[in-house]
């Protein structure tokens, strides 16, 4: 562990309540495809919510925040309106982008939610600009760039580790090792004993940590998080996990072993975490099952605004796509 720093009771209510949303919000999202009531692309993080609910409780409004189309957990957890969020999916001119960009393409700055991204690997360049910007600012913001196993194999990754270790950039470089880089396995596609063992080829902290186990993921969040605000530079994290589903809404995932998907859903991290909350007595029943009523109703606050959203016109087809003439 890069540090002891353990979560109080308080905070880990607070991990519960982003993780519950996330769990929340994308089983309403699978449902509401499923049933017809929208059609739109969907890439499901479920399995995967206790890294970014567990690293965001560290991050203010204004630290930035950069990931990819299976991002909609770290937006979540970061802060990103659900109102706005649902719009931009459907499609639907109240969508942080006037529905433009869906869920490959969020974002609010508001929160510091500054992108997702469909280009594998775009989230750690976009992130090295983020954090070159909080180091000239120097008011202490730090730059969080997640990424899938499968984009640690592409240049873009030994590029942006690079530049942000020579230049000592706060930025702390998230691998949620899911197992798979879209339907290909870690052990098919990726060589080396970790993709965390790959920073010390940089001169940069690193660390594995079972991207599930809330302490071990606020442990090493805080500790990348505090060397990024104390200018000592950035840190990799990888973060192992599994998703629960295909790659996009609608794979059948028959290229997953069966026993290791059964194994993982059992271990379902967000259970996990509400048994532990209600066995060491940091809430109980009532007050779980409240959290959980309010991700409830916030999603489908969420929802509905968006199918009351009305489409773009066909005249902003073109609008905020092509830079305007200017006579």
């Amino acid at each position: 562990m890069l540090t002891d720093n353990q979560p109080d009771s308080e905070t880990l209510l607070e991990i519960y309540r982003r993780a519950s949303l996330i769990k929340t919000n994308d089983e309403q999202a699978r449902k509401v495809i499923s049933s017809g009531r929208l059609v739109m692309p969907y890439y499901s993080p479920r399995g995967q919510e206790i890294i970014p609910s567990a690293l965001s409780v560290f991050l203010n409004d204004d630290d930035y925040l950069s990931t990819i189309y299976r991002g909609t957990h770290d937006m979540i957890a970061k802060g990103f309106p659900l109102d706005l969020l649902w719009a931009e999916m459907a499609g639907r001119v109240d969508g942080t982008c006037q529905g433009k960009g869906g869920c490959m393409h969020l974002t609010y700055p508001a929160k510091g939610c500054m992108i997702t991204t469909g280009i594998v690997g775009s989230s750690m360049p976009v992130a090295l600009g983020l954090g070159w910007s909080a180091q000239l600012q120097g008011r202490g913001q730090v730059a969080v760039a997640c990424f899938g196993d499968g984009a640690s194999n592409i240049g873009a990754f030994h590029e942006s580790l690079n530049m942000a270790s020579l230049w000592k950039l706060p930025i702390i470089f998230v691998c949620q090792n899911n197992e798979f880089a879209e339907h290909t396995s870690l052990a098919r596609g990726t060589a080396g004993p970790s993709i965390a063992a790959r920073a010390a080829g940089y001169g940069m902290a690193g660390e594995q940590v079972d991207g599930n186990d809330v302490f071990a993921m606020h442990a090493a969040a805080g500790a990348a998080v505090a060397r990024a605000r104390a200018g000592e530079g950035p840190t990799l994290i990888e973060a192992m996990t599994f998703r629960f589903f295909g790659h996009v809404f609608g794979d059948d995932d028959s290229y997953m072993d069966k026993e290791r998907k059964k194994a993982a859903m059992a271990a379902d991290p967000v259970a996990r975490l509400r048994a532990m909350l209600i066995e060491r007595g940091y809430a109980d029943e009532s007050a779980i099952a409240a959290i959980e009523a309010e991700a409830e109703a916030d999603v489908e606050a969420a929802i509905a605004f968006a199918l009351n959203s009305p489409f773009p016109e066909l005249s902003d087809l073109e609008t905020q796509v092509y830079a305007e003439t200017v006579a």
